[in-house]
């Protein structure tokens, strides 16, 4: 089953890396289950943006037209995907500095179990208040860096200490690329391609 190790990571984090390691089930395997995560930041984003609308503070709800929150959420979706593979590269990439030889399926596997907790933040768009959507946010993010430090030792087979400078190298370079996504996000806005809102 796809998601047969979202539980695990979630109630028994070191126990379940132990698992995946023995499995390594293929790249394949990784790439569906990040796939099938992704979707939900995506099709909460659209509903939340076109039906429920946000709520930044003072001021009325905003809200998108169906079909520029459709683009959004197309677009969110295939970025969100390509940032995990990204992400899965620079982690391969590292861990020749670091004296390991991880496959690209374990680097995807450690890439996309990772990310998954960020990816379930999506469920916070459905009550979507900024101070709501960031909190989640934050909780999110503080567990995907918990995972990464919990399974780089046991999935790149590095001593502890290694590991958690080999882990503070990647999250470093998965900021910058956020930066990066970022970026891009905003010149594709500049260039006519942001939301139309209902007015």
């Amino acid at each position: 089953m796809i998601l047969n190790h979202l539980i695990g990571i979630y109630t028994h984090p070191k126990e379940e890396w132990q698992s995946i390691d023995r499995k390594h089930e293929s790249y394949f395997y990784a790439l569906s289950h990040i796939a099938v995560i992704a979707l939900i930041p995506s099709i909460v984003g659209y509903y939340s943006a076109a039906h429920l609308g946000w709520n930044i503070g003072a001021g009325d709800l905003i809200k998108l037209t169906p079909q520029s929150a459709l683009t959004m959420a197309v677009a969110m979706y295939f970025g969100l995907i390509a940032g995990v593979i990204a992400l899965a590269f620079l982690i391969h990439e590292l861990a020749n500095a670091f004296e390991a030889k991880p496959t690209y399926t374990q680097s995807l596997e450690l890439a996309a179990y990772t990310a998954t907790p960020l990816f379930m933040v999506g469920f916070a768009g459905l009550y979507p208040e900024l101070w709501f959507v960031m909190t989640a946010g934050l909780v999110g993010l503080t567990y995907s860096v918990y995972l990464l430090y919990s399974g780089v030792p046991i999935l790149m087979h590095m001593h502890q200490d290694k590991g958690f400078i080999y882990s503070s190298s990647v999250v470093t370079c998965g900021l910058v690329l956020l930066v990066i996504l970022m970026a891009s996000t905003v010149i594709l806005w500049s260039m006519g391609l942001g939301p139309v809102y209902v007015h």
